[in-house]
């Protein structure tokens, strides 16, 4: 068993569930035991491990590698601590041939164990940086708010690439769809379903609305794409209206992904959204579900940080995926990021979370490769 393997079962064997998606004092929440498992091991490696608080009972880890002479950069290796949850979830590392199953074994848990056995493995070397600062972040609450790397990004942390941790196939990816979380609403007038004619369906109304994103937004969203991401996309998650079959109902509320692409605002989307509706003579209310904007991601490939590490992951061209991640809110905070790490999203978030421990090693080669090639 590799000493990457073996930290891996270990994070898999310490829950930590994002507290969002459990009850309260649930003893799998939350990422602490994770976090000060991976300092201890950090300090006895010789890196400066300290934490930065976020929330009250959870903390941003920060593991820093500092060269004796003055750095001339900083390189953030940066995968998120938290899991989701799932009924079943399992929590004892299994080995099946070359896959190891557990909750969190690609997302992130394998990217955690692959950045931070790197850099060990480089600092004890005689290759390791100069004049080059490397520091293991590990994040929280990446499934729900993005509140560690958004209170990264507002200590006005700063770095001249920072490479977040999320299951690419080790593919180095600079592009990702951003996401605007909405609810609509629209109003009706109650009546008795025996004289539904005295009263105005909402939920007529909203189907309307449906429809026509559907059809004619789909369609000019199709026309709109990106070299990397593609054309955004909308989807209607869930809808409610009324309480019982024989009222009319007065109020009918759904609640809508749009998926962006780079350029694109939550304000853009409400404006289009708005018009759009305006023209077929449709209105609805809107409300951001999610408090934060989660925009999309684009650093230039062309970066020569970005360019040096792709040569070491033997990538000629960039990668992009569709989901939201820490990359963008670090971007958005001025430091250029990407996203790197083994396993396939595919697999993430599933009851049977798995993770191929060749790719696990190969994610870890690729990184010592590209921190012993810094000054």
């Amino acid at each position: 068993m590799t000493k990457t393997e073996k930290l891996l079962r270990e994070l898999i064997a310490l829950p930590s569930v994002n507290p969002a998606f459990l009850p309260a004092n649930d003893p799998n929440s939350g990422e602490k035991r994770v976090a000060e498992f991976l300092a201890a091991i950090a300090a006895r490696s010789g890196l400066d491990a300290e934490f930065r608080q976020v929330q009250p009972t959870r903390a941003n880890l920060i593991a820093s590698y500092r060269p004796t002479t003055k750095a001339k950069r900083r390189i953030i290796l940066a995968p998120h601590m938290d899991t989701v949850g799932a009924p079943g979830a399992v929590f004892t590392p299994q080995l099946k041939g070359n896959r190891l199953y557990g909750r969190g074994a690609c997302d992130t848990k394998g990217s955690v164990a692959a950045m931070l056995s790197a850099l060990i493995e480089v600092i004890a070397s005689r290759d390791r940086p100069r004049q080059t600062e490397v520091v293991f972040a590990g994040l929280i609450d990446e499934e729900s708010l993005q509140a560690g790397s958004r209170a990264l990004a507002a200590s006005k942390f700063k770095a001249d690439l920072a490479i977040v941790g999320e299951p690419t196939r080790c593919k180095v990816v600079t592009a990702h769809k951003g996401a605007v979380w909405l609810k609509l609403e629209t109003q009706g007038k109650a009546a008795h379903a025996a004289r539904p004619e005295l009263g105005v369906n909402a939920a007529y109304e909203m189907a309307r609305i449906c429809t026509l994103l559907e059809t004619e937004y789909t369609s000019r969203l199709g026309r709109t794409k990106h070299p990397l991401l593609g054309h955004g996309t909308i989807n209607v998650g869930a809808i409610h209206a009324g309480q019982q079959p024989n009222i009319v109902p007065d109020r009918c509320t759904a609640l809508i992904d749009r998926r962006t692409l780079p350029g694109e605002t939550n304000a853009s989307i409400i404006r289009e959204l708005r018009t759009l509706f305006g023209a077929h003579g449709l209105s609805a209310a809107f409300s951001k579900i999610h408090p934060y904007p989660c925009p999309a991601l684009e650093t230039d490939p062309a970066n020569p940080l970005v360019r040096q590490f792709m040569t070491f992951t033997r990538r000629r061209t960039p990668g992009a995926v569709n989901f939201f991640s820490d990359a963008a809110v670090l971007a958005a905070g001025g430091i250029p990021s990407v996203l790197f790490g083994p396993g396939d999203i595919a697999q993430a978030h599933t009851r049977d979370e798995w993770i191929e421990l060749s790719q696990l090693e190969q994610a870890k080669g690729f990184l010592v490769r590209f921190l012993q090639s810094l000054e």
